[in-house]
Parts: C-alpha cells; structure tokens; sequence
C-alpha cells in the first residue's frame, strides 16, 4: 500500500485557481511570491492568475507557470497538514511532469517556473496560429486510432497527424495540421467513433513541436538536477525512473513524443500504489486514473476543503498524521 502524487496539465486552469489557498497558508503565498520573482512579470504571474483577464492565462506561456504555482502551491498547503506523508511516486501529466519533479526535489521552484515560461513561449512560436489541431478521439482503441492518423499521413504528403495523449481506454488525443486532425476525425466516424477537437493555441505533443523540444534542450542545458527524492513516472516511457540524470533527456522528448498517461497509472498500480492523490485545480486526472482502473482510491486537492478532506482520509488510511 502506497501514495502517489500526480500533478495536472494544461486544460486544467482557471481564473482564481489556488487563491483560496493563498489566502489561508504562509506556504502557498510563499510559492506564488517565488515564481512571481522568478518570471519577473508586470503586473505578477500571481495577479494574472487570480484576477484575469482568462484570455491572457489562457496564453500558453502564462498557463504553464501559473499551473505549476497553483499546484505547487496546494502541494505546500498539503505539506503543512501532513507533514509526515510520503509518496512512493510522482507523475504529472504533459507540464505536471515538472510539478512533479519540483515535488520529488530534482528541480528547484524558480528554475520551473522559467522552463515553463521558456517551454510555452517555444510550443506557441513552433506552429502559427490555425496551422494545428488537436482532437480528443473516443470510444476506440489506441491501435486503431494510431492507424488511422498513420493512413492520414500517408494520404495527405507532407501533412503531420499522431497521437499525443494516451489518456485513458477510449480516449486518446490526436495533434498535427488541423486538415490532417480533421481527416482523422471523419475516418474515426466511419469506425463508430468520435473525434471532438479541442480548443489549444498549437498542436502539442507531436513532430510539429521539434522546434519547441530543440530549444527547450538549449534551456535544459544549464540545469543542474537535484536527486529524485522520490521516484518519477515519466510520460514518454510511463517507466519508474530513480536517476536525476534521466530527467534532462525525458523533458526534451517529452515536448514532441505522446503523454502515455494510462500507461503511467498501470505502472504506479503495478508498484502497490493504492492511494492517489491529485495536487492542483481540477479534477481531470481524477477521471481519467478511474477509467484505467474503476474503483481506483483519488483524493483531490485544490482548495482548503478538499485539502481536509483529503487530510482526513489519508490519516484514516493510516498513511499519515494530521497536523494540528
């Protein structure tokens, strides 16, 4: 019996995300000053996040950091409840990974933060605006629909469309041109399936982002990892990974290579864990953990109420104790 950490991604934001906690924990203020200081904004990264307007979080270079605060941010709030819970893993989805590493002591706050910042810029610079796509496909198995986007290709010369997010049975997500993206959604329809597309700035996760992953290797370069105090399951391999020296590699790849979500929940059930606790708004990971394994044990925190609830049933389980 063990506890994982599991760190949302981009989708998950909102304006207002985290100030409940901010205004009730010295820790969350404390995390959302560092990364302010650290990005350097004006107006703050903090006051975006809290006060709007949505269309400018929405930016990729804001979203990414202010995700990472707010969820660090309950991270620190959780940290102040049970000081002596300890995660067996950690895992985040797409930029979670970096909340993540953050939480296991392999990357420090600031330096995140400016990844993050470096890592949005570079994702929205890589693809001009209506160039990409992105569509969720359901109610078909990944091998099918990994066909059908390598059909497109081999249709349409030229034109980039593969699967960027295996997120859970039935649900993966598809990036590349948006004529592609669309051509892999009629198709999916002929197969009884259904392509919804989603509303991103660029396509994610996909061959359209190699000059993203390029230079976020050039940022990466300067880093000096931490050791992974707690073990990683990173999304390109959904492996456990204990070596610091592992992290630099699986960020690059990890920029233009598919988030293989499901796989990394298998991989976090294979290893005993029974207790999964997602740390930061929303609830999204909640969901897709439960399609992979119904009846799968998920607290959420996101704000001082689901953070005593958590609280309370992880000290009932008997994973730690209540601060007072």
């Amino acid at each position: 019996m063990s506890v994982a950490f599991v760190f949302p991604g981009q989708g998950a934001q909102e304006v207002g995300m985290g100030r409940s906690m901010f205004e009730a924990f010295a820790a969350t203020r404390a995390v959302f000053d560092t990364v302010d200081e650290s990005l350097g904004d004006s107006p703050s990264l903090s006051s975006l996040v809290f006060g709007g307007p949505v269309e400018t979080l929405t930016l990729t270079a804001n979203t990414q950091p202010a995700i990472l605060a707010a969820s660090l941010g309950c991270l620190a709030a959780l940290r102040v409840r049970c000081p002596t819970l300890a995660p067996s893993l950690v895992a985040g989805h797409s930029l979670g990974e970096y909340s993540a590493l953050v939480a296991a002591g392999a990357l420090d706050l600031a330096t995140a933060a400016r990844l993050l910042r470096l890592r949005g810029r570079a994702m929205q610079d890589a693809v001009p605006p209506g160039v990409g796509a992105m569509s969720a496909v359901v109610m078909l198995d990944d091998a099918l629909v990994v066909k059908l986007c390598a059909a497109v290709e081999a249709e349409l010369p030229g034109r980039v469309v593969s699967t960027a997010n295996f997120n859970a049975p039935g649900q993966v997500v598809i990036a590349g041109h948006a004529d592609a993206v669309a051509r892999v959604g009629v198709l999916a329809a002929e197969h009884r399936g259904r392509a919804m597309p989603l509303n991103v700035s660029a396509p994610f996760h996909c061959a359209l982002m190699k000059p993203a992953a390029q230079a976020l290797a050039e940022g990466l370069g300067a880093v000096q990892f931490g050791p992974l105090g707690v073990p990683l399951v990173a999304n390109v391999d959904a492996a456990i990974h204990r070596d610091a020296g592992d992290c630099r590699a699986l960020l690059v790849a990890q920029a233009d290579g598919a988030v293989r979500w499901a796989d990394s929940v298998r991989a976090m059930l294979a290893a005993g864990v029974t207790t999964f606790v997602e740390i930061g708004p929303g609830r999204v990971l909640a969901g897709l953990i439960k399609r992979v394994q119904k009846g799968a044990t998920v607290l959420s925190v996101s704000d001082p109420e689901s953070l005593e609830a958590a609280a309370a049933a992880l000290e009932t389980a008997g994973y730690c104790d209540v601060s007072s």
